[in-house]
């Protein structure tokens, strides 16, 4: 999974949960996997996508949607060594005012002119990324998976799984603490093994950092769809979050899509400087953007 969405990225180590959205339909077996076989075929997808999460040999350039209930957001996102640059393209699916646009100009310089902005940014993307890395080193062992049939998935056909806490898993610090908690469906790409989605729903109140840090409310769900964006270039392109945390004495929700389309390879190697003339020479498209 190679990176992206902050929030989730934070989020996530909390939340691999949903609970049954969208569900495919079940199809005839194609074939019965025993215990071991199942396990063993998670543990092959589950470290693939570690693998290739920290292969940053393939930069895409691709468009960034988020809607809340507040706003809508569409970003044009490039992939660099020094971490993801941003431009902002429209907002509730219209294009930019003129004032906008010209703010978003002031930050590209301001960025061009003081790469600390750039190096802090990109520091933040690697912490978010090793806990990632963290979680999906874990996930094998924090549930159990159980073979649930094939379906067919958008791109052909996937092996379904449900998953339970492992209860002789022991979470090593606040960060995992949650996945005690969770259930939910996994659906691994028959062909290529990889994860097509990822869905689940924290079954009971948990507590954030041994309840120091806060409580994370029963109900909390979250999806997570991966996809083949062309040369067995796997990216995330949906995600779909909702849940409430109470931090001290105040209440946080959250309920945002995101979707993120029209992925395309940029050279390897490119650094953040270049990819800001990327995205200024060539000019979003708002109409891929109001898609």
């Amino acid at each position: 999974m190679p990176a992206k969405l902050v929030l989730v990225r934070r989020l996530l180590p909390f939340f691999l949960s949903i609970p049954l959205l969208l569900q495919w339909p079940v199809a005839a077996q194609a074939q019965s996997l025993t215990a071991p076989q199942a396990q063993a075929l998670v543990e092959r997808a589950l470290a693939d996508e570690l693998r290739t999460a920290q292969d940053t040999r393939h930069p895409m350039r691709y468009l960034l949607r988020k809607s809340s209930p507040r706003v809508t957001t569409t970003k044009e996102i490039v992939e660099t060594n020094d971490g993801f640059v941003a431009r902002l393209v429209a907002i509730n699916d219209q294009p930019l005012s003129q004032t906008d646009e010209q703010q978003e100009q002031a930050r590209l310089d301001a960025l061009l002119a003081n790469p600390s902005l750039q190096r802090h940014r990109k520091q933040g993307e690697s912490e978010d990324a090793g806990i990632v890395f963290k979680l999906l080193r874990m996930l094998p062992r924090a549930f159990i998976y159980q073979y649930a049939g094939d379906a067919a998935g958008p791109a052909g056909r996937v092996h379904k799984f449900t998953f339970k806490p492992n209860p002789y898993f022991s979470p090593p610090d606040y960060e995992t603490q949650a996945l005690t908690a969770m259930t939910g469906e996994l659906w691994i790409d028959a062909a290529q093994e990889r994860v097509v989605r990822l869905e689940g729903h924290l079954e009971q109140d948990t507590n954030y950092g041994w309840g120091i840090l806060g409580k994370l409310n029963k109900g909390g769900w979250l999806v997570i769809e991966q996809a083949d964006v062309g040369e067995r270039q796997w990216r995330i392109v949906h995600v779909q979050l909702q849940m409430n945390l109470r931090v001290l004495f105040k209440n946080k929700s959250f309920d945002t899509v995101e979707q993120m389309t029209h992925y395309a390879p940029v050279p390897a190697g490119i650094d953040y400087r270049q990819a800001i003339q990327m995205l200024r020479s060539g000019p979003a498209n708002i109409a891929q953007a109001r898609q």
